[in-house]
């Protein structure tokens, strides 16, 4: 089945879906974007997504040429118009066409494309059994050079530890800061349970405010698990008692294995199979209509 997708103003099929090589986006990762998704019907914190979304465009000077309803509508739109309401909406401003130099001010209006589609990162076994992750020795990227909230589409700081997981047949590959603190993984935010207390780095360590790490702080207290934002090294979550990524595509994923080290008991704990089974069933219950 062939896909439309919403490119400035116009819907087009996939196939047929272009964008201009002289876009500063193409050129230069010069843009933010965001992920979001749908269930059952229901836009999952769609409001917070764009929210971050034009937070993170002005943290870099760019100007959405959408207003924030304006560009809800075309969401719900673009998944109207393909049938969708189980899916994976990517949502990317780049700053348009310009020219082959830097400056961002030759490119006089941005791009807005939104895509949606189905998404599965990884296959429901994993969510039983838990993940292997490795570290990767590519560092996360300093906030004083890249603020972490800054949503952009450069990823390349992510890509290299991807690329660092591959190598090592792992599916994922935790990142530590400068200081040799855990921040997070290439795609999601890092939680472990140590002595029944949820501990998550804090924002300052250098980590995305994930929008899957705020509910999940939220969904923990209110099963009265005391939540921690501490910093932490790789000697504490060897020792964990249960690990958990968080993330918009991925959703709550258990890790049973960091660097061949065992997690716990090498199985999903409860604390994380409670929290994935509440954050499955808010999803099915909150969210805006698409139709």
């Amino acid at each position: 089945m062939s896909l439309w997708v919403y490119i400035d103003g116009r819907y087009v099929l996939k196939e047929e879906a272009k964008i201009s090589i002289f876009d500063h986006g193409f050129l230069y990762g010069d843009g933010v974007f965001e992920g979001i998704r749908a269930y059952g019907g229901r836009v999952f914190k769609l409001s917070e997504h764009l929210q971050r979304l034009y937070n993170s465009a002005k943290a870099i000077a760019l100007k959405i040429p959408l207003k924030e309803e304006e560009l809800k509508e075309k969401v719900l739109e673009t998944l109207r118009k393909n049938n969708l309401t189980d899916a994976y909406i990517r949502l990317i401003v780049s700053r348009g066409e310009g020219d082959l130099g830097l400056d961002p001010h030759k490119c006089p209006r941005a791009s807005v494309i939104i895509i949606t589609d189905k998404i599965k990162i990884y296959p429901e076994e994993l969510y039983k059994k838990g993940l292997a992750v490795i570290t990767a020795s590519t560092r996360r990227n300093i906030p004083s050079a890249l603020d972490p909230q800054i949503k952009s589409l450069n990823y390349l700081n992510n890509i290299l530890a991807k690329i660092e997981a591959k190598l090592r047949e792992a599916p994922e590959a935790i990142m530590l800061n400068k200081d040799d603190y855990v921040a997070e993984c290439t795609g999601d935010n890092i939680f472990m349970v140590k002595e029944k207390i949820l501990f998550t780095p804090p924002l300052g360590v250098g980590i995305l405010k994930g929008i899957t790490r705020d509910v999940v702080i939220e969904l923990a207290r209110e099963e009265n698990v005391l939540v921690k934002e501490e910093p932490f090294t790789l000697a504490t979550l060897y020792g964990a008692e249960e690990c958990f990524l968080t993330g918009t595509a991925a959703e709550i994923i258990p890790v049973t294995r960091v660097d061949g080290r065992v997690i716990g008991r090498g199985e999903p704990g409860i604390i994380t199979k409670k929290l994935i089974k509440r954050f499955r069933d808010l999803t099915l219950r909150e969210g805006v209509p698409i139709y």
